[in-house]
């Protein structure tokens, strides 16, 4: 069993209380206050924040403090074209690379995104579906791919979750990921490069409810945008 450090819990702490908008985007965060909500010392608080910083969910301002990372509109389009890009890569690579363990773990994930589905929790089904495509980075058995992937993965992990709380849109999620699964398993790298691509990409619809998320979830946090 991997034994973890007090950043590192404390890093995913703080993650998973960015991505639930308890620290929305553009608030700044004081390393004392964390200190004293989380009960530990000012030495693991900044380690954490500086392995935040690493993955881009939080940005550091000289002389002025941490804030939460807070991407503007056009910033956010540009990573999610990069982050389509991406996962359509590892898809197409993972279709000629999966192993039978890693395409049995891929099933696995996808029936626990079935099963918060089924149990219309959006919370839960965001927690399954990161399993799910970070099984897909791993079986792209490319190193730097996985890395990079995983470390967009990171930075976007608020707005993913935001897409996940539009109406239907775990419905319409699982339903691509069954698309997914079909093509890597079959062998299919274009389809599942193609698969995968229109699966992250946001346009249309999804794009203005998006949008509409955001602006929902920066209107808590505008008075300490940096």
């Amino acid at each position: 069993m991997i034994k973890m450090s007090h950043a590192q819990r404390l890093r995913d702490l703080l993650e998973d209380a960015i991505v639930e908008g308890r620290f929305p985007p553009g608030i700044k965060l004081d390393p004392e206050a964390l200190g004293r909500e989380y009960q530990c010392s000012r030495t693991p608080i900044r380690e954490a924040l500086q392995q935040l910083a690493a993955s881009g969910m939080v940005k550091v301002v000289p002389k002025r403090g941490t804030f939460v990372t807070q991407l503007g509109v056009s910033e956010l389009v540009e990573r999610f074209e990069v982050m389509a890009e991406l996962e359509a890569m590892c898809g197409r690579l993972a279709a000629r690379r999966i192993t039978t363990q890693e395409l049995s773990e891929l099933k696995d994930a996808h029936a626990a995104c079935r099963e918060r589905l089924e149990a219309d929790d959006a919370n839960g089904y965001y927690y399954e579906n990161g399993l799910f495509h970070h099984c897909l980075y791993r079986a792209s058995h490319n190193a730097f791919l996985t890395e990079e992937a995983t470390r967009l993965h990171a930075i976007l992990k608020p707005y993913r979750r935001l897409q996940l709380h539009v109406r239907h849109r775990m419905h319409s999620s699982y339903a691509e990921h069954e698309a997914i699964v079909a093509a890597i398993e079959a062998g299919d790298a274009a389809a599942a490069e193609q698969a995968l691509k229109d699966h992250v990409h946001i346009q249309g619809e999804r794009f203005t409810d998006l949008v509409a998320n955001i602006e929902r979830l920066h209107e808590v946090g505008l008075h300490d945008v940096p």
